[in-house]
């Protein structure tokens, strides 16, 4: 019965029901998962060489028992993605990119039953990833510890492989037995996108949250403005934190700052030297230097400025360098030791934050956070090229790849 084709049958009823000539029977049409008919070929956007993505082909393999053959919908271009394809300071080229990736799963083995948190999975859902498992038994889903994807793969940024699906920038992607995923059919395809930067972030605040220091009436100044900042801004903003100034030389930033929960905002550039700029700061709090400070920028003249913001006994969350941008002078006695600031450093994210993230993101919008508007360009997968020099040029917010 599998094979009928149901509509050919109505038809065929139809027509000799009104003395025409019946249509004559199709083939059987190939077998269709929830997404519709796989292909043989997934297409992907390899990255080749510096700033050159090639669009290949490659046969879609047979899925495991405890794989998930993923139809990509949409991917966001991430920082380490854009110093990927500028510099490669991972040596990974050539390789599939893409790790704030989403879609729907179209086939699954038969020992796929739940997501990583437990959740039933069919076809049809939708879904994204965090991590692949290192046999490393302490990254776990509820692990006290809360180590980070340090320790671990992540897909969009796995060396190539006789697979090549490795990477969300693609119109296919295989989910291999032991990796995570998360079901998140209950979230919009942008919502979906941003789960992964979310992430980020609400691992720094967690991390922030373990100082003492960060309570709800506290005064906190988030410097750099970009999509991290701007959802910093957003998290805080949802936990119900109400004074928060944002700092960056981008005016439009600051003003979307401003829709995202920053009660106020300065741009470095009206203010000369670091003493003008603290005054800045000091007068967007009213007169006070800021309790706790978010530094999201990859900047080490940026990370040697925030000390100077704070008040003492405040505290630092460091989380803008993913890469190495060189090295900060500071002053040790004055900016530290003197004024007695405890600094976190916060590093991607764990299991236990990709869930958080979900609940962020539901309750961003019922408080009219319009988080969506981070992703300001959308490109198909054959112009990821033009995609990553848009996000180089700062052109945008969240650049993102939209399969039709």
């Amino acid at each position: 019965m599998a094979d009928i084709n149901i509509e050919q049958i109505v038809a065929q009823v139809l027509a000799e029901m009104q003395g025409k000539e019946a249509p004559k029977a199709a083939a059987p049409a190939p077998a269709k998962a929830a997404g519709g008919a796989i292909p043989a070929k997934s297409r992907v956007a390899m990255l080749t060489a510096l700033e050159n993505y090639e669009i290949k082909e490659y046969p879609i393999p047979t899925i495991g028992d405890d794989d998930i053959l993923v139809k990509v919908e949409g991917c966001g271009i991430c920082g380490t993605d854009a110093h990927e394809f500028k510099r490669d300071p991972f040596g990974l080229i050539p390789l599939v990119l893409g790790h704030e990736g989403t879609g729907e799963i179209v086939k699954m083995g038969k020992n796929v039953k739940v997501d990583s948190a437990g959740k039933p999975l069919a076809l049809g859902d939708k879904v994204v990833t965090c991590m692949i498992f290192k046999d490393n038994p302490d990254i776990t889903m509820f692990d006290l510890n809360k180590q980070n994807v340090g320790g671990a793969d992540v897909y969009g940024l796995l060396p190539d492989d006789d697979i090549h699906l490795n990477g969300w920038f693609a119109d296919y992607i295989v989910i291999r037995g032991g990796s995570t995923v998360f079901n998140v059919s209950d979230l919009d395809l942008d919502s979906r996108i941003l789960i992964e930067p979310c992430a980020v972030l609400i691992h720094a605040v967690e991390r922030a949250k373990t100082t003492g220091i960060l309570r709800f009436n506290s005064r906190v100044v988030v410097q750099g403005c970009g999509p991290i900042g701007l959802i910093c801004i957003a998290i805080l903003k949802t936990m119900g934190t109400q004074n928060i100034v944002a700092v960056d030389g981008e005016q439009k930033r600051l003003d979307f700052a401003k829709e995202l929960g920053a009660s106020a905002t300065v741009n470095f550039k009206d203010h000369k030297g670091i003493e003008a700029l603290t005054e800045g700061v000091k007068d967007a709090f009213g007169g006070y230097l800021a309790d706790f400070a978010f530094q999201c920028t990859g900047s080490p003249v940026a990370h040697a400025n925030i000390y100077k913001f704070i008040r003492n006994g405040g505290g630092l969350c460091e989380l803008g360098f993913f890469i190495n941008g060189g090295d900060a002078t500071i002053n040790p006695h004055f900016d530290i030791c003197s004024k007695e600031i405890t600094t976190v450093g916060s590093w991607v994210y764990t299991l236990r934050d990709y869930a958080t993230t979900f609940d962020f993101l539901k309750s961003a919008k019922q408080i009219g956070l319009p988080i969506n508007k981070l992703i300001t360009h959308r490109f198909k997968l054959e112009d990821i090229n033009e995609a990553h020099k848009t996000n180089l040029a700062m052109a945008g917010l969240k650049i993102a790849i939209i399969n039709e």
